[in-house]
């Protein structure tokens, strides 16, 4: 049985506040009567949580952030707490995203620490797992998929209302308008729930993961990847800067 399909807007560090607060206030207007039929949610910068929370206040779009720190209070200059995210909305954090992964040396047990922090905290974690271009070359994807989604998982006692996703991100098509080929995603897909089964009882593998894919993700091609049975929605970058595009890949989804 299909899964609630969730659509992820990763605005990432492209719009300022005068921008953010314009977009969700045009996605509020257009993206409505989703409940139960698809989860919806931005990601905008840190800068402009605060605004874009109580700009899509009242609506059936969810806030996330596009990170966070896996301690929730300390002495940790420039990081921010899950505890932060929580007072101003979020319910979902994206975690190991590979820009921050290749730009900033985020390593495999920083991420399955934010991960377990985020899930004690409520926030619903998007796990970042995916090959770059050389390991794809090698022939390496399968191996980088379980050593990421393993590393990020093991160990984590999952409760029963804890929900975690997970979203394949080729990093080699992340931005270059070219997704890949949808059998290629089944493939990943079916891998990382293979690897889940290894980790968890059947349940919970069940009831509580989605696996979604990222990459170069447009309304022309959104339904190649949500028609896969194995695919329980999509996390998108440069498509969700606009509004219209960004309510078209929701409505295809829908």
């Amino acid at each position: 049985m299909k899964k609630t399909p969730i659509v992820v807007g990763n605005w990432k560090m492209k719009l300022n506040l005068k921008e953010s607060i314009k977009l969700a206030k045009q996605l509020k207007k257009t993206i409505k009567r989703t409940k139960g039929k698809i989860e919806v949610g931005v990601c905008p910068s840190y800068t402009s949580l605060y605004s874009v929370s109580a700009t899509l206040a009242g609506s059936q779009i969810k806030l996330g952030a596009q990170d966070m720190f896996w301690e929730e209070t300390g002495a940790f200059t420039g990081e921010i707490s899950p505890l932060m995210l929580r007072d101003y909305g979020c319910q979902m954090v994206i975690i190991g995203h590979s820009e921050r992964r290749q730009n900033l040396g985020e390593t495999d047990a920083m991420v399955h620490k934010k991960i377990k922090t985020a899930l004690n905290q409520k926030l619903l974690p998007i796990l970042c797992v995916g090959e770059d271009f050389q390991q794809r070359s090698e022939n390496q994807t399968d191996y980088v998929v379980i050593q990421q989604v393993t590393k990020a998982l093991e160990g984590i006692d999952l409760k029963e209302d804890d929900k975690i996703v997970i979203a394949y991100e080729p990093v080699w098509v992340i931005g270059s308008g070219q997704a890949i080929e949808p059998e290629e995603t089944e493939h990943v897909h079916n891998l990382i729930n293979h690897i889940l089964i290894d980790l968890f009882a059947d349940n919970l593998v069940k009831t509580n993961f989605r696996i979604i894919y990222g990459g170069s993700v447009d309304s022309t091609n959104v339904n190649l990847f949500t028609d896969l049975d194995i695919t329980d929605g999509v996390l998108v970058g440069n498509a969700s800067l606009e509004a219209e595009e960004f309510v078209k890949i929701v409505n295809k989804v829908k």
